[in-house]
């Protein structure tokens, strides 16, 4: 299966339709994504090294279309991006095909359980089913969470961008989250390679203190991985002990939903 453009990153072959104003209005939505606050214009300018003029255009038009809202000179994303990133999520065919299978994992390890798909060398959580625990740690649907730390992105890291590491470092080099944050290449290699050869990531508190979570890849039919589908724990309740046991519940889920993508073990 070929990877798409607009969920891996930028296609070479595409760059001579770029609209240069087009692609810094996404540049600015983006940079907002990480300043809950809000940006002046001029911040935005700075960072993204955009005119200034250019770039009060830019997020002028943006307003009028509500992707954009100003409060005290300051501008943050607007309210139709929540509408146009719901709408994202509802069409996405594995989203839909996964969602029952969420649930079963839910019921059946009796903790919250999530989907992602890569995006732009992260890893997107696209759904969510939250268990019954009134102490609940999972990240919600459209969350962002970095390769190396996370149980899904190192699926991605191991089975989607094996080989790769040394490019994405330099694209994103690994942040330490937690002091159990791996973040040298030798550890993230040897990480990739166990991952690989159990058929499942951990995330042994390593993006947040108290919470593990565990991941497996789901496969299209031709082999590719196209997402991954894990569970979030408090660590109090997923013990490094029953790991083991909660993996195969999850790699069993990850099959049933690759089997559905057309995709064989024995191929």
């Amino acid at each position: 299966m070929s990877r798409p453009s607009n969920v891996h990153g930028p296609n070479p072959s595409l760059e001579r339709y770029v609209i240069p104003n087009l692609r810094n209005a996404c540049r600015i939505l983006k940079e907002l994504k990480g300043h809950p606050g809000g940006l002046k214009a001029a911040d935005l300018a700075r960072s993204l090294g955009i005119p200034v003029t250019t770039t009060m255009r830019i997020t002028a038009t943006l307003q009028i279309e509500g992707l954009v809202q100003k409060n005290d000179g300051r501008y943050g994303l607007g309210p139709v991006l929540i509408h146009l990133g719901n709408a994202a999520l509802a069409g996405t065919d594995i989203r839909r095909l996964a969602l029952p299978l969420l649930q079963k994992l839910t019921l059946d390890v009796d903790e919250t359980s999530h989907l992602a798909i890569p995006c732009n060398e992260r890893s997107l959580i696209i759904a969510v089913q939250d268990s019954l625990h009134p102490l609940r740690a999972a990240s919600p649907a459209g969350f962002l969470t970095d390769l190396h730390s996370s149980s899904t992105g190192k699926i991605f890291l191991s089975y989607l961008h094996n080989g790769q590491l040394g490019e994405i470092e330099g694209l994103r080099a690994p942040y330490k989250h937690t002091a159990h944050t791996l973040t040298r290449r030798a550890d993230l290699e040897r990480e990739i390679e166990l991952t690989r050869r159990r058929g499942y990531s951990i995330d042994n508190e390593e993006c947040h203190i108290g919470v593990r979570c565990v991941a497996a890849p789901i496969f299209s039919s031709d082999g590719v991985v196209v997402a991954a589908i894990g569970i979030t724990a408090a660590g109090v309740r997923l013990a490094e002990t029953r790991i083991p046991e909660v993996a195969a519940t999850v790699r069993s889920a990850a099959a049933e939903a690759s089997q559905l993508l057309g995709y064989s073990a024995q191929q």
